[in-house]
């Protein structure tokens, strides 16, 4: 039996979050991928759009630059321009989130206690990339609810259904993560 390291564990978490947002974005048109709630509230295509960017800033040469990278400009995130077609930004989502698969990919457990800066303040890597993670998390469950939101009965659950934790606990295998082996080393992902 092998064993999992913490950033072993990291990595499956961190590759487990982006099939969940695509799963849901799946389930939505094009019209609702660019709507959102208010004036206030992000659509699913502004929260892939930052997502994206804020990943490419931070995985881009993550041990030897700084996270905040001077070409990225956070706030376009959040605006979408006639640019930014569902297709457009899928594929720059897709781009982001192999770089941030190989950077994790290339990491050491030896290097957990390095420093990184992100916006000029240090952070261990192992601090960053907890910290990368969560802020992932957190926008993937709003693309998550918001297409639960705008499919409305159409819904398709990505996880246990209302109403089926029992037979849930009964056979909870084909609801286990599987095992896709480990993250390419860098440089394979998307070739």
């Amino acid at each position: 039996m092998s064993y999992l390291t913490p950033l072993d564990d990291l990595r499956d978490e961190y590759r487990r979050l982006k099939p969940l947002a695509e799963k849901a974005l799946s389930q939505i048109s094009d019209l609702e991928f660019f709507r959102s709630l208010g004036p206030e509230s992000n659509s699913p295509a502004m929260l892939v759009k930052h997502l994206a960017g804020n990943m490419r800033s931070r995985w881009r040469n993550f041990m030897t630059e700084d996270g905040e990278k001077f070409d990225r400009h956070r706030d376009t995130e959040f605006v979408i321009g006639n640019e930014d077609t569902r297709e457009a930004l899928m594929k720059r989502w897709q781009e982001a989130w192999d770089l941030g698969l190989v950077e994790l990919g290339s990491l050491t457990d030896a290097q957990l206690s390095n420093m990184v800066t992100i916006r000029g303040e240090p952070f261990t890597v192992s601090r960053a990339l907890a910290r990368q993670l969560s802020h992932c998390a957190y926008h993937v469950g709003q693309i998550v609810q918001l297409a639960v939101y705008f499919a409305g009965a159409d819904w398709k659950t990505l996880s246990i259904p209302r109403g089926g934790s029992e037979k849930f606990n009964r056979a909870p295998a084909p609801y286990q993560v599987k095992d896709e082996g480990p993250v390419p080393p860098s440089g394979l992902i998307g070739k």
